[in-house]
């Protein structure tokens, strides 16, 4: 997957968002997997897509529902194609949503990092 404007080419330097509602936390492990279910139509796929388990991905979009008290995927049992899951309105908003504050905070982040690496590499 390729770096997302919030992470710098310092691999082992960067910044994440993450928010914590409650007792849970949305940060870019739990965004990406809702890109990958609505990019691949599944949990499984979009798990094994992450390299996590079906279980594990599961427990993230269940913590993430219980955030947001409301469902940020949808699923479909069985039928011709054998089920699948895809993104609630909510959920597209919330990635949406995530998107735009990751846009907001790289940028006003940008110096900090940049100190923080020269910093590092003068040791």
């Amino acid at each position: 997957m390729a770096k997302r404007k919030h992470e710098r080419a310092d691999a082992d330097t960067y910044v994440r968002v993450k928010l914590h509602i409650g007792g849970d936390a949305i940060g870019p492990g739990k965004i990406a997997l809702l890109r990958n279910v609505e990019q691949y139509g599944g949990i499984s796929a979009a798990a094994r897509a992450m390299g996590i388990s079906f279980r594990r991905a599961w427990h993230l979009i269940d913590t993430t529902n219980s955030a947001l008290g409301e469902p940020v995927v949808e699923t479909e049992v069985g039928g011709a194609r054998g089920g699948g899951a895809r993104l609630t309105p909510l959920g597209r908003e919330l990635v949406s949503h995530y998107d735009s504050l990751a846009a907001h905070v790289a940028p006003a982040t940008d110096t900090l990092l940049a100190w923080v690496t020269a910093r590092r590499r003068h040791r």
